[in-house]
């Protein structure tokens, strides 16, 4: 065995392991989010999402409904829904029914088996509709299919997953959406309003501890995908509200001295060290605007809900410079 401060990368690797090495090989340890995406991992954040805690998806649907008319009159008939991070397309049927007769809906997630069961059933309740879902990370490059060329161009980017982004992200993601939809595509983005942490913290640490299930979750996908030994039992969930950054943060604290051995790395713990797996941000308005702005969009429409929670923006591509 070996004692790793930095980890050389073997022969055979996969993003994965080379994320998971990297990160827990750091001084302060840390995981990339995405990961938390496997099947199960989906599962259960589909279950957060209809806690009672858990306000975003209650407050953005509601949103997205009162607001439906509005957004189906701001684009053209026939359009193609393109849809980053789409998880279980809950949201989805929402806006295609707003739409007029739209012809291709391109669900893109990083969780594959949850992803081709979401879209078999918005197939099956859209018959009209050409439905081409796409395995992938969508921080990644990704070429849309040939067959919605010609075709007026959504984006819709629900859910706040934009809160956990880092500036730079948000920048290169909202920049590749603008290149890849092009010029007088929409885009309809969700985010999440700041507030008091006495709302934010039940939100991403509930009572019933689904959101403990889910981040714990990651562990278990490192002993079954990788071969580590991680003793879920010698881990918590916590959520901490970070107010210098406007964020929420989930990290997994180790309760005890452990080491874990992952192949022929050991990866030393000491009691109260955390893994950060998650921020969840909370933006102005304002913050948002200059965001989407310097990445070559402008704003059509905003929609908020009455106490000024969460937010819905619907911007256009245009001519400036990403």
């Amino acid at each position: 065995m070996m004692i790793a401060n930095r980890f050389i990368p073997p022969a055979t690797t996969s993003p994965f392991r080379d994320d998971v090495l990297d990160g827990l090989t750091r001084k302060s340890k840390t995981l990339p989010s995405r990961w938390l995406y496997d099947e199960r991992g989906s599962e259960l954040f589909e279950a957060i999402t209809r806690l009672p805690e858990y306000y975003p998806t209650r407050i953005e649907t509601d949103i997205l409904r009162d607001s439906a008319a509005d957004i189906g009159g701001l684009i053209e008939r026939g359009a193609a829904l393109v849809e980053y991070g789409a998880g279980a397309s809950n949201k989805t049927r929402i806006i295609l029914d707003a739409l007029k007769s739209p012809r291709y809906y391109v669900p893109i997630d990083i969780s594959g088996e949850f992803l081709l069961t979401a879209a078999r059933r918005i197939e099956a309740a859209y018959p009209a509709l050409h439905v081409a879902p796409r395995v992938a990370d969508f921080l990644g490059t990704l070429a849309l299919p040939q067959l919605i060329q010609g075709a007026p161009r959504l984006g819709f980017f629900p859910g706040s997953t934009i809160g956990n982004l880092t500036d730079l992200e948000i920048h290169s993601f909202l920049a590749r959406c603008k290149a890849s939809l092009g010029t007088g595509a929409r885009f309809l983005l969700g985010y999440d309003l700041r507030k008091s942490p006495d709302i934010l913290i039940p939100a991403y640490d509930d009572a019933q501890g689904v959101t403990a299930a889910f981040n714990l979750n990651i562990l278990a996908r490192i002993n079954r995908e990788l071969g580590a030994d991680f003793d879920l039992s010698q881990f918590k969930h916590v959520a901490v509200w970070n107010e210098a950054q406007s964020r929420v943060e989930m990290h997994l604290e180790s309760l005890t001295q452990q080491i874990v051995t992952l192949g022929a790395v050991q990866i030393r713990f000491v009691p109260g060290e955390t893994i950060h797996t998650e921020n969840s941000r909370k933006f102005c308005q304002d913050t948002m605007r200059r965001m989407c702005s310097a990445a070559g969009w402008s704003t059509l429409r905003e929609y908020k809900d009455a106490d000024n929670q969460f937010a819905v923006v619907m911007l256009k591509s245009d001519n400036l410079p990403s």
